[in-house]
């Protein structure tokens, strides 16, 4: 049995909360506050396992919470509750670097806040299976631009996905890792710094300009595309060079799996695979087909560990998929295929 705390100034939300998490037989809810300081005094006195914390309360917000908790030998786990706004954005960054360990989005609407039901039940019992203390990243045996691409693209339920299939790539895999998880603008640094603590290999948010490497991850910046476009060094080596794009959100979303994975499909041909994970709607299954026809591999997870499965049937749709897979067989089979490309010495 998992104990957990709900930490919110709204009486509505901590309701809301608790009858959404009380539908899981292994989640008990131990106890309730409505600011910081009673946050702090009850987890002293409950030790649960998880905590939901709110950033803006009085008396003592979400943050300070952190601040206090980084004093304390044992701390619970913490999942922040953000809300959808650039002030909650910058907020939910600073508390994963004051050490929460997840962050969910509050919907701005009141009417919609239980559709995150089961979202939440898998967040927070996928954290406490989490180690406590973050991953040390060694420098990678091979680095420079990658000439062999990892390309994944998520949504809906995505993250905890991420968790396990980063932390699972071999560090020393011979390719570059590129992510593009479908989330509002503001917040994809956020989970940068979160992927970071947990994968094998170093994780950072795009920038514009920067080049795919051996050894290491991006995450695709939220609010534009990543466009991976066709460069050269000086050297005459090729570089997927990542270029952020203000054209129009594609099926509604921006970042958008398709534009990132059509145009690595040009650039780097039969060296991609691309990996499908939970999501809903139809971006992915247009950019799975061009890799494919470009002779790269394309790989699902299998619906049964996936929270929505739309990103992934519309690959199905478009006959653009290789291998189903459960998310536990997906990185050594990422693993296989990779040193299995052209030029992959090992």
């Amino acid at each position: 049995m998992v104990k957990l705390l709900i930490v919110d100034d709204s009486v509505f939300m901590r309701t809301v909360i608790r009858d959404m998490v009380t539908k899981d037989p292994t989640i008990e809810v131990v106890g309730t506050a409505s600011n910081g300081l009673d946050a702090l005094e009850k987890i002293q006195s409950l030790e649960p396992d998880l905590v939901t914390l709110d950033i803006e309360m009085p008396k003592m917000n979400g943050i300070q919470v952190l601040e206090e908790l980084q004093k304390q030998r044992r701390r619970p786990k913490i999942l922040m509750l953000s809300t959808l706004t650039s002030e909650g954005a910058d907020m939910t960054y600073k508390a994963i670097r004051l050490g929460a360990d997840d962050f969910m989005l509050k919907p701005k609407d009141i009417p919609h806040v239980r559709v995150i039901g089961d979202e939440l039940i898998t967040k927070l019992k996928h954290l406490v299976t989490l180690p406590s203390t973050a991953v040390v990243h060694k420098a990678p045996a091979r680095s420079g631009p990658a000439e062999r691409v990892v390309l994944i693209g998520s949504s809906a339920g995505g993250p905890p996905m991420l968790d396990s299939l980063l932390a699972a790539i071999p560090e020393d895999l011979p390719a570059g890792v590129m992510v593009t998880q479908h989330m509002p603008t503001g917040f994809t640094a956020a989970l940068a710094e979160r992927f970071n603590r947990i994968a094998s290999m170093p994780v950072k948010e795009t920038e514009n300009g920067d080049i795919l490497e051996t050894g290491k991850i991006l995450l695709s910046k939220a609010g534009v595309h990543t466009i991976i476009s066709n460069d050269m060094d000086a050297k005459k080596t090729r570089i997927g060079r990542i270029i952020h794009s203000n054209t129009a959100p594609l099926h509604g979303v921006r970042p958008a799996v398709d534009k990132t994975f059509e145009s690595a499909a040009k650039v780097y041909g039969k060296n991609i695979v691309s990996v499908i994970l939970s999501g809903m709607g139809n971006d992915a299954g247009a950019g799975a087909h061009a890799i494919k026809e470009a002779g790269g591999t394309s790989l699902l997870c299998d619906e049964k560990d996936c929270l929505v499965y739309g990103m992934a049937r519309s690959a199905i749709q478009k006959n653009a998929v290789d291998k189903v897979l459960p998310l536990s067989k997906l990185a050594p089979e990422i693993e296989r295929l990779v040193l299995q490309m052209e030029g992959a010495h090992v």
